[in-house]
């Protein structure tokens, strides 16, 4: 804060004598409290005669208590030096210094003020005028403490850039990180190097063009469209010019630094692992469940997915699977309520479930009605629930008109139960009660319409509404005239 002495002034009033001539001391007083934050009045010993002060927050610093002490006595010890060599000053030809004093404060923080002195008349008193520096202190401890957790950030920075470093390198596998772009390779780690048959610094800055052979340049610019498109893809076998070798590609797609970069893994073919005679039986169930009409995830006991397939990617309006894995299964499957956990409840308790009738809701608002089955494998290393969630849409549509029709009995009403929402069901028996009543009434009047309507409280009109909605009786609007 030493830094903050100020410099001369460029100026003066060229005639203070004639302008400011006929200020007397009241005038002088108000000028000197509104110039500073802090005014002080000193004897030619340096105690402090009076004092104003401009902000009432300086009240609280204890300012009142330092009428009639020593203008020393009143600050820190740091800053007594500077005090003494200001009250030399104040009497001497040179121009004064603004300096920053520093006050004990009875709030804690010590209160910092820039003062400069002045001497008044020919009685040696001076004038301390000072500056309150409390904001520009809080601006820079802000200013540190902005500085400390940006260099906390760096270091956080460094550390993971550190031990990505550290696994890049280390890595059994080989990956390339290519430009989305424009193709080229970005990074290459040494085990790429190593498969690939040339140095990091060959490879990085190259395109893809070149490395492989033309026909594995189609199916990996094949593979990384798909990716860029879906967000995922099969994987592709590809060669490289130099010795034929194949290898098996995958890839994803990440950003960073406000641009898309795909990370390629290569794996060489092993006669081992990938058999002559075709895919293993592994391979070619997961193919099976890839494909499947109906939808099928698999989910961690906590229903966050881990694997789905392309029907129920469909279904939930998802663009790729990395969108749905680590999502709770109940963003999409079910009522909201406790449908779904009723389901995991009787999947806990029996292992399985079949025909459990719900909904799968969309990410953009589609329902569609769904009938799951679902089976729980809660041994081995990775403990997990798999489900095949059928759309059951159509075939309910063709079903409901049969449901809505009136139904006759309670039996046939609690029939509709999880077919049906309960605002339908309560309308369908909302309905049932409205038609025995008047079919109850008619049988008392002996089909007589207007005593019924009297003895139901309704008017004739609304009662010819209701049979005809009722289908009740058919009847034209005539025949009712003759009635009584």
């Amino acid at each position: 804060m030493e830094s903050l002495v100020s410099r001369a002034p460029t100026s003066e009033f060229r005639s203070p004598g004639t302008s400011l001539g006929d200020i007397d001391s009241e005038v002088a007083a108000r000028l000197i409290a509104t110039a500073a934050d802090i005014a002080l009045v000193l004897d030619d010993k340096g105690v402090i005669e009076d004092i104003s002060y401009a902000d009432q927050d300086l009240s609280l610093e204890g300012l009142g208590s330092w009428l009639g002490r020593p203008w020393v006595e009143t600050v820190t010890v740091e800053s007594r030096p500077k005090v003494e060599e200001m009250l030399q000053e104040a009497g001497g030809k040179t121009q004064p210094r603004w300096r920053q004093i520093n006050h004990p404060s009875s709030r804690g923080l010590d209160l910092p003020v820039r003062y400069s002195t002045l001497k008044l008349g020919k009685q040696g008193r001076l004038v301390a005028i000072g500056r309150d520096m409390r904001p520009v202190s809080n601006l820079q401890q802000r200013l540190v403490e902005a500085q400390i957790a940006v260099e906390k950030e760096y270091s956080r920075l460094r550390q993971s850039e550190t031990r990505y470093r550290l696994l890049f390198h280390i890595a059994s596998e080989a990956v390339l990180i290519v430009d989305a772009t424009t193709q080229k390779v970005v990074e290459a780690n040494p085990a790429a190097s190593q498969l690939l048959g040339q140095s990091a610094e060959r490879l990085v800055g190259r395109t893809l063009r070149g490395i492989f052979t033309d026909e594995a340049e189609r199916a990996l610019n094949s593979l990384l469209a798909m990716v860029r498109a879906a967000g995922h893809a099969k994987d592709v076998r590809l060669k490289i010019p130099q010795d034929e070798r194949e290898f098996v590609a995958s890839a994803s797609l990440f950003r960073q630094d406000h641009a898309s970069h795909f990370l390629v893994r290569l794996s060489p073919v092993s006669a081992g692992l990938v058999p002559e005679s075709g895919p293993t039986a592994e391979t070619a169930l997961i193919q099976v469940v890839e494909n499947l009409p109906d939808a099928f995830l698999v989910t961690d006991p906590d229903r966050r997915i881990i694997a789905a397939n392309l029907a129920f990617l469909d279904l939930a309006q998802m663009a790729s699977e990395e969108q749905v894995l680590g999502e709770r299964l109940e963003r999409w499957l079910g009522r909201h309520g406790i449908e779904l956990d009723v389901l995991i409840a009787n999947l806990r308790e029996h292992g399985s479930v079949r025909h459990f009738r719900t909904i799968l809701r969309g990410e953009y608002g589609s329902v569609v009605e769904s009938e799951v089955a679902a089976v729980s494998v809660l041994e081995g290393d990775q403990p997990c629930f798999g489900f095949v969630i059928r759309d059951v849409g159509a075939r309910v549509s063709k079903a409901r008109p049969l449901a809505r029709e009136m139904p006759r009995s309670v039996d046939q009403l609690t029939e509709l139960v999880g077919r049906v929402p309960l605002r339908d069901l309560v309308r369908e028996t909302t309905d049932v009660i409205e038609r025995l009543c008047i079919e109850a009434a008619l049988e008392l009047t002996g089909d007589n319409r207007a005593s019924a309507a009297e003895i139901l409280g309704l008017s004739r009109q609304s009662l010819y509404s209701k049979l005809r909605r009722y289908g009740i009786i058919d009847f034209a609007p005539e025949e009712d005239a003759s009635e009584p």
